[in-house]
């Protein structure tokens, strides 16, 4: 009897709040581990892959000639630089912004054979015998172009980060042939962002240049 009492407090002790013997427990904590041993192995797998499947090509430079601003500029670059980092890097030409650097804002945008394009997401290796125009290269000597002086004209501009970008889209967008109403104009301009909130005084200097 006595034997039999003490097995049963021994087995009692055995048991947890949650009525879970010390046996159940350690086979919890086992099979826990090899959970998270196994899951270890299988992220560490994959990371691998992952490693492997991202692995850039060895760096090789190429010549590119661009005409920039009129001047013809022949530059030997890594493949991978774009035309931003080209033109604020190699060429000095520090007009042209670099805001998110994911095509999101319109800071970089500049003029490709006439057409907006944001220089960010541009190779400069694509702009191989192609004419570039940045902000610098807009006016005349010291003549201002019609819609850098129309930008002054209505304050379209504060703190003036944003505004190369929005200069060269509005001389893009004027040349595309898509200024034609005042919806069109800040339907085409929706690419360029200004944290200043000036865009009222964006669309009028706009209208002015397009005679809208």
């Amino acid at each position: 009897m006595q034997q039999r009492d003490l097995h049963e407090q021994s087995a009692g002790a055995d048991q947890d709040q949650g009525g879970s013997t010390r046996r159940e427990f350690l086979l919890q904590i086992g099979a826990a581990g090899t959970g998270m041993a196994l899951s270890s192995t299988i992220q560490a797998s994959t990371v691998t892959k992952i490693q492997r499947m991202l692995q850039l090509p060895e760096a090789s430079n190429v010549d590119v000639s661009i005409v920039v601003n009129g001047k013809k500029k022949t530059l030997n670059i890594d493949t991978r630089v774009t035309l931003l980092d080209a033109l604020r890097e190699n060429l000095q030409l520090t007009g042209t912004k670099k805001g998110c650097d994911r095509g999101q804002c319109g800071a970089c945008t500049v003029l490709v054979n006439g057409r907006r394009v944001n220089a960010c997401l541009t190779l400069a290796a694509m702009c191989n015998n192609k004419e570039v125009t940045t902000i610098e290269g807009l006016a005349n000597g010291d003549k201002l172009h019609p819609m850098q002086e129309a930008f002054i004209k209505h304050d379209a501009f504060q703190c003036g980060y944003c505004t190369p970008g929005q200069i060269c889209s509005a001389v893009g967008l004027i040349r595309e042939g898509h200024a034609k109403t005042e919806e069109a104009i800040r339907e085409e301009m929706s690419g360029n962002i200004c944290r200043c909130g000036a865009y009222r005084n964006i669309v009028n200097a706009v209208k002015e240049v397009a005679k809208v």
